[in-house]
């Protein structure tokens, strides 16, 4: 690496603060075979398939950049490529409770309020009503029941 070039953040930690980031799907595709150079944003940008303010966006939240003697800010390819795979690591998915499913409107788990069960060959599904948004969330099961939930249990 060239003298003239001085590291910026190198002490930042991308698992501490893109732990719910998600990346589009694109980009997780492309990454990898970036090649062992120095971008400018918006070349990246463009050979990624994403808006260049979007890539200012995770300049913030630790992508590794560097900066040259006139200011000019510069990624390398593979730096960027462990980045995007550290930070798809660092997600951390918890398991839901027996009665609870996903609401992809409010984009979190919520309990199920009186659920509705239908049955379908050996898998059960239970429908229910997001109680913050009004959406209709579902929760499938094999076998009848959930995972955390016997036969023998009901669901509040």
């Amino acid at each position: 690496m060239n003298d003239r070039h001085q590291l910026v953040n190198n002490n930042r930690h991308c698992a501490d603060s893109v732990a719910g980031l998600k990346f589009p799907h694109t980009l997780i595709v492309r990454a990898p075979g970036l090649l062992p150079m120095l971008y400018r944003p918006a070349e990246l940008a463009q050979d990624l398939g994403v808006p260049a303010s979007t890539l200012r966006d995770w300049l913030a939240l630790g992508v590794p950049y560097q900066r040259d003697d006139h200011g000019h800010v510069w990624i390398d390819g593979r730096e960027f490529a462990k980045w995007v795979e550290a930070a798809r690591r660092s997600r951390i998915r918890q398991p839901m409770n027996a009665d609870e499913a996903y609401c992809f409107r409010c984009q979190q788990p919520v309990k199920l309020i009186e659920p509705r069960a239908t049955y379908r060959g050996k898998q059960k599904l239970l429908s229910s009503t997001c109680p913050n948004c009004g959406g209709t969330i579902n929760r499938g099961s094999h076998n009848g029941q959930s995972k955390q939930l016997s036969t023998d249990e009901s669901l509040p």
